[in-house]
Order: structure tokens, then sequence, then C-alpha cells
């Protein structure tokens, strides 16, 4: 049965691409603070909700730009060709799994953020939120 109240919508700010996945499929929520993120957001860190990626279904076309982060993965962000706005993202090293940025949420009210990734990168100006789990770089799975 489907679950209007379990199905999560989101996408870009032009309205091309936008995806679903169900909530039972969020693993959890962190703020990274890597300067890889900061730089892709434009900000001083990018809020991913990590969703086991066999949920997650997306009507439009996501282009890729893939680095080879710190710790040796390539990491893909994905993002619309029409408007780029930064909507998903994965790492080579963590199958199954894809980060959604947040920001591309149409609704985030649910959101509860666990931990902080990267707090070694993070900028003096953006205070981390201690009460939080820390990890100065990121944290295994």
């Amino acid at each position: 049965m489907h679950d209007k109240n379990n199905t999560v919508t989101g996408g870009c700010l032009c309205g091309q691409l936008k995806y679903q996945f169900e909530k039972n499929a969020v693993i959890t929520t962190s703020h990274c603070y890597c300067t890889d993120c900061q730089k892709s957001t434009g900000s001083e860190k990018a809020t991913l909700v990590l969703i086991n990626d066999a949920s997650l279904k997306i009507v439009g076309r996501v282009k890729y730009y893939t680095v080879t982060g710190t710790d040796g993965a390539d990491i893909s962000r994905g993002f619309c060709e029409e408007c780029g706005s930064p909507v998903i993202s994965y790492a080579s090293t963590m199958n199954g799994i894809k980060f959604i940025k947040s920001g591309s949420l149409d609704e985030s009210s649910w959101i509860e953020v666990t931990s902080n990734y990267w707090t070694s990168s993070a900028n003096k100006w953006s205070k981390v939120d201690k009460t939080l789990t820390c990890f100065t770089h990121n944290p295994i799975f």
C-alpha cells in the first residue's frame, strides 16, 4: 500500500528534475563541512539526507560531475542540466546509498540532523553544533 505521508518529493529550481523516495529509506541526515561540499553548495556546509537508493525514483536528466575526494573515493554530484541546482550525490565506496541535498526537498520539516562530518574543515564563522555526533573526517559506516 502506498502511504502518501511516507513519500518524500523534491527536485530542482526549474522543475525539470524531480524525485521521490520513501521516508523509511532514510538512513540518517548529516551536515558535511568538507571543502568540496562548501564549494559545490556555495555555502558553509551541505545538509545531506542519506537514503537507500532502491527507493529513489527520478524523473528528468541528472548531470553528474565526479571528483576524487580527500579520502580517495570518487564523489559524483548530480545537478539539473537546465538550472544547475544541486540535487543528489553519491560516493563510489558507498554502494546502494545516495545523498539527497536537503535544500532540494519540497518539504523538509521532518528532517532530524544527527551528525556533522568533516568538522576539521568547518569555517570559524560557521559554528558546528557540538550537541550532535561530530566526525573530524568521514564517518565509517
